[in-house]
């Protein structure tokens, strides 16, 4: 058996109170001899700025490019939001994307049959409910120069550069039809072409490599604005999502709550050679050490680990049959219970290692 070097980079908020639930699917699978993952620790976010100075420190970059793939739990405080922008702990999760080449960003938006209530959107638009949104990670406004602020006659302004280029747009439209193929063979592409010069390239690029490479695959654009809304109205209609990384933040937040809570969606962020992975909710520092935090997202992104990574569906179908499992049997944290009746995030944690425990 292979031996796979982990990074856990536990975070800020809420996140090292998942990272502690993720290490408990991890250790159960390597007591079993299913896996054979070391694991080591480093800092980013908030708390690498209080013990290094600097939300992405050097010691955590080495080690970054050391490993074969990355566990991260949450980046954001209080303490450091209003500090500059290269201090800030989402400068950390920024910097990580970069220097790791991790441009493609993997979202499923799934509901488990047991929360199918727990949504706000009607029941019967949610059935069977699987939609993969892919985003672009390392350009558009969050990566683009010039940006700034700038002063003049006392009227301070703030600004940004959007921008993309064929090639970034190729290659991760490319990741987007080939997992089409796989699927249901059809990609909506989203952008705002209509009025933004980023999004006409973008669309351009698209289309002629769909014209070029993949004819097979049914190519639709829609705009983000349009996407936004078709998502609650009828989400059943997608089956993959490519679209920009300012695009692809908002509309997965806003499909994650298809599912009932942010807390149970996972995702992963690759590159070429190695993968991220992380629950899609933040910090939650307005919950941290209260022991409620949902850890579902960060056990999902541990089953996508083994997917993608470990290329072990096995153990990653065990994981979400476990899951389904629990949900099945009514145990709920705080964030999808519908009483008083709830149980703390390591509670979850135990209950799931419970049912893992079943088929291994």
């Amino acid at each position: 058996m292979k031996k796979t070097n982990v990074l856990l980079l536990p975070g800020d908020g809420v996140g090292p109170e998942i990272m502690q639930e993720a290490i408990k699917i991890i250790d159960i699978f390597n007591s079993k001899n299913m896996s054979e993952i070391v694991y080591d620790y480093a800092d980013i976010g908030g708390i690498a700025i209080d013990n290094h100075g600097n939300p992405y420190p050097e010691q955590t970059a080495q080690k970054a490019k050391q490993s074969d793939c990355i566990l991260l739990g949450a980046v954001g405080t209080k303490k450091h939001e209003n500090n500059e922008n290269n201090l800030k702990p989402e400068m950390g999760l920024l910097n990580l994307r970069k220097s790791l080449d991790l441009y493609i960003n993997v979202r499923p938006v799934f509901i488990f049959q047991s929360l199918i209530d727990r949504s706000s959107v009607k029941s019967d638009l949610l059935n069977n409910l699987d939609i993969v949104i892919i985003r672009e990670l390392i350009g558009d406004v969050y990566f683009g120069e010039p940006r700034g602020f700038k002063n003049q006659d006392s009227n301070k302004t703030g600004f940004n550069t959007m921008s993309y280029s064929q090639d970034e747009v190729n290659r991760i439209a490319k990741y987007a039809f080939e997992l089409s193929k796989k699927r249901n063979g059809k990609v909506t592409s989203v952008d705002k072409a209509n009025v933004l010069e980023a999004s006409q390239v973008w669309r351009e690029s698209i289309e002629k490599l769909s014209k070029d490479t993949y004819p097979d695959v049914k190519l639709s654009h829609m705009y983000v604005d349009n996407a936004a809304m078709q998502l609650i109205r009828e989400p059943k209609q997608f089956d993959v999502i490519v679209t920009g990384n300012l695009f692809g933040d908002i509309l997965s937040d806003e499909a994650s709550m298809l599912t009932g809570s942010i807390g149970m969606l996972p995702s992963a962020s690759l590159s070429d050679t190695i993968g991220v992975y992380e629950p899609i909710h933040g910090s939650a520092p307005d919950i941290a050490g209260q022991s409620v935090v949902n850890p579902i997202a960060m056990i999902l992104s541990v089953a996508m680990m083994f997917e993608y990574s470990l290329n072990d569906l096995k153990v990653s179908k065990i994981i979400k049959d476990s899951i389904e499992n629990v949900l099945k049997l009514g145990v709920f944290t705080q964030d999808i219970a519908q009483s008083d009746k709830h149980v703390s995030t390591s509670a979850m944690g135990d209950a799931i290692i419970k049912e893992i425990k079943k088929y291994v």
